[in-house]
């Protein structure tokens, strides 16, 4: 695989020359725990993970002071296991899992909603018009704090069709934010992956979640 260090540094330039404000998660849920050490290393400092397993492991060997980011669908079991070793969730979609993470909590979670902008049904999220009841109806939840929306854009080589996707969840983060909601800032955008980061940039986005492109994949070993 590739040295991480020359692949981040070109990557971060180019999407800095779009928008200084956004971060990059390297998402290292196919690599172990040396590649992982390894983006650390070349200046990474938010990590993905999308398993309980990958996430525990990870954090048990690396000591170093890194933003842990749960990507991917959380099922509501295993809330207890992950919940209080992340800083960042980008899959709250459900009311049960709401109502979970308020359980087990030990402080409040900054958390991403979920939003299925494209409708696929092969999607998790929320469709784009259930979103701000779902969020205004997390006002009693005090472990959660909704600092932003996630999405996928479909696998598609069409742009336009990507840039669609994107544009629609920026729209929606900013109406979310215009209701001042002090449990809601919801003030970042989540979205953008290994084949579409830099057009998620160029529509808003705070954060992209790279995997494959960034840190490759290896067995788990």
């Amino acid at each position: 695989m590739k040295p991480i260090k020359p692949v981040f540094e070109q990557m971060n330039n180019e999407i800095q020359n779009i928008r200084k404000e956004v971060q990059v998660i390297a998402v290292t849920k196919q690599v172990g725990v040396e590649r992982t050490k390894e983006a650390i290393d070349a200046g990474i400092r938010h990590l993905g993970e999308n398993r309980p397993e990958g996430l525990a492991a990870k954090r048990a060997a690396i000591a170093d002071d890194v933003q842990w980011h749960f990507i991917g669908t959380l099922q509501t079991r295993k809330v207890k296991e992950v919940i209080n070793q992340i800083d960042f969730l980008h899959s709250l979609d459900r009311l049960s899992l709401a109502k979970e993470i308020q359980k087990r909590a030990n402080q409040p979670i900054k958390c991403f909603v979920q939003v299925n902008v494209s409708q696929e049904e092969s999607k998790s999220g929320l469709a784009p018009e259930e979103t701000l009841e779902f969020i205004k109806s997390l006002e009693a939840f005090d472990k959660i704090r909704v600092v932003g929306l996630m999405t996928m854009a479909p696998n598609t080589a069409d742009e336009e069709t990507i840039r669609k996707v994107f544009k629609g969840l920026k729209a929606l983060q900013l109406e979310v934010a215009a209701e001042n909601w002090e449990h809601a800032p919801c003030t970042e955008c989540s979205m953008g992956m290994s084949n579409d980061y830099l057009i998620a940039a160029q529509e808003g986005a705070t954060f992209v979640r790279i995997g494959t492109a960034l840190v490759g994949t290896e067995s788990e070993g």
